[in-house]
């Protein structure tokens, strides 16, 4: 279990396919404080620590990951956020999140305005995953709020902060981005379906 705020941007060093498998290694300043078998979200995906080295860490990503979320883009140089597991007791600052990628979605426009940036995306919606204006969505593992929800597309206001500290400042205008819609918003829908 996650909140979507982001600890640290992590670099990939290492990439390496075996079968349908991806081998990522990663360096960030969090590495050196994990442990093997402990889970890790990277842009949103929740992943196991297989390997540790020097202020680097090493996860694999199977065929299920790789189809339904961008990791499987990544390459050596990309920073991808990264975010421990949450704490029994810890504040919960962003909202829940799994590290379960919903599906991916491309960024459409990104506005920049005096101070901010408005970052638009759209999705497949034969899905059913929906979002609300002022709801929770993540995006790469960031917890944000929706400031412009329409069918298939939404929008979300990036404070400096954010935009500074995640890899915000890469996503460009047709990127892929993981999404991972509102958990309570999903059984809620699931729930109206019946």
């Amino acid at each position: 279990m996650f909140t979507g705020i982001i600890e640290e941007l992590g670099e990939i060093v290492e990439l390496n396919h075996e079968q349908d498998n991806l081998h990522i290694t990663v360096k960030s300043k969090v590495s050196k404080e994990l442990k093997i078998d402990q889970s890790l979200a990277h842009n949103g995906v929740c992943l196991t620590v297989v390997g540790l080295g020097e202020n680097t860490h090493t996860i694999t990503a199977i065929k299920e990951t790789i189809d339904k979320s961008s990791i499987g883009d990544l390459n050596v140089g990309d920073k991808v956020n990264l975010e421990r597991a949450m704490q029994l007791g810890a504040r919960l600052d962003g909202h829940i999140v799994q590290g379960h990628v919903d599906q991916v979605a491309v960024c459409t426009e990104v506005e920049a305005l005096e101070g901010s940036w408005v970052f638009s995306f759209s999705y497949d919606n034969t899905y059913n995953n929906l979002t609300i204006e002022k709801g929770s969505i993540t995006v790469n593992g960031v917890s944000l709020t929706v400031v412009n929800s329409k069918e298939g597309s939404f929008s979300v206001a990036i404070i400096p902060y954010t935009y500074e500290n995640t890899n915000f400042h890469q996503i460009k205008i047709n990127d892929t981005v993981n999404l991972e819609f509102d958990v309570i918003g999903k059984y809620v829908a699931r729930l109206m379906v019946k």
